[in-house]
């Protein structure tokens, strides 16, 4: 992992700010999400990218019924149920 040399403090609610060179590298826009995980004893930060729940393919997400489905899956999931 790439140090970058930056130190921030966290605020008294948790908060941290987010260097403004570290969000246009990463393409990190205002209102943007993003997923919180643990990698050992790191806290990792990284742009959320809805996937598709079946192959869990991340281009060109569809929301059907309020689950992300990418559009092979949807076409599957139509011309199954157009078998029946």
């Amino acid at each position: 992992m790439k140090s970058t040399g930056i130190v921030r403090k966290v605020d008294e609610l948790g908060r941290i700010v987010l260097p403004i060179e570290l969000r246009r590298t990463l393409d990190i826009e205002e209102k943007d999400s993003l997923e919180i995980y643990m990698d050992g004893p790191s806290i990792v930060l990284k742009k959320f990218q809805p996937a598709c729940i079946f192959c869990d393919n991340d281009k060109d997400i569809i929301e059907f019924r309020g689950k992300n489905v990418c559009p092979r899956c949807f076409q599957e999931m139509s011309s199954s149920f157009q078998k029946k």
